[in-house]
């Protein structure tokens, strides 16, 4: 996953996830970054996603993946509007895990988060479903990212590149 901020490269994201584990989240998370499920023959992904209108909380996460709405408030997933969370066997232990974002049980979609830091508190209710094998300095780049109201980064942090490799 390569990011900008504002339109400086930040850096890619390598991240190892755990298709062992959480089999569907995990495809759900793979198949949006790559572009290859479709909707009217259009790729549906997070590509051109931003983190700018979702969150970025130093000491704790960046949250990004509406490609939806561009809010925070989008939802979309490769099965459906929202799925259910799988398990919750993974644990915020601390930081560069992967975990869906959610609006409460069973409702993950496409948007997503990475930690910044141990996140004990989030156990049991979000899934955690990768981690960050190489690029913790770009998430870092993101942490640090002067932020306004509501958490939201005062300057746009754009997911330019993802896939898979």
């Amino acid at each position: 996953m390569d990011v900008n901020i504002g339109e400086t490269p930040a850096g890619r994201m390598k991240m190892e996830l755990f298709s062992d584990i959480v089999p569907k989240t995990a495809e759900n998370f793979r198949q949006l970054c790559t572009g290859e499920y479709r909707v009217n023959s259009r790729p549906q992904g997070y590509k051109g996603a931003t983190f700018t209108r979702c969150r970025v909380v130093p000491n704790f996460m960046c949250q990004g993946g509406d490609f939806i709405k561009g809010d925070g408030t989008g939802s979309f997933s490769i099965y459906g509007d929202k799925f259910p969370d799988e398990n919750f066997k993974e644990k915020h232990t601390g930081p560069g895990l992967l975990s869906m974002a959610n609006s409460g049980p069973n409702t993950n979609g496409c948007q997503f988060f990475i930690t910044t830091a141990k996140c004990d508190f989030l156990d049991g209710k979000h899934v955690v479903f990768g981690r960050v094998i190489d690029g913790m300095l770009t998430l870092r780049k993101i942490e640090n990212v002067a932020t306004g109201p509501n958490n939201r980064p005062k300057l746009t942090v754009k997911i330019v590149e993802c896939g898979e490799m």
